[in-house]
């Protein structure tokens, strides 16, 4: 298919899936975060594993929280 031959479907198509394309990076840079700012408090007030363990499931809950919102908010056709 060459670029004359695209129809204007295609590219709602292509823009609909924009939504999706950095999702899977949020949901590990949301994760990682967390855990990091765990890792970091736990030797700052030396009370290792606690608030790793904590920020842990923050993290995913959040990511999880986010990576839903985002999938059923958008339309389907």
């Amino acid at each position: 298919m060459s670029q004359t031959d695209k129809k204007p479907e295609d590219e709602n198509d292509l823009r609909a899936l924009g939504n999706y394309l950095g999702l899977g990076i949020q949901l590990a840079v949301t994760v990682s975060v967390m855990v990091l700012l765990g890792y970091w408090l736990d030797n700052k007030f030396q009370t290792s594993p606690y608030l790793i363990l904590i920020f842990s499931f923050l993290g995913i809950i959040s990511a999880l929280y986010n990576f839903l919102k985002t999938v059923i908010k958008t339309p389907k056709k």
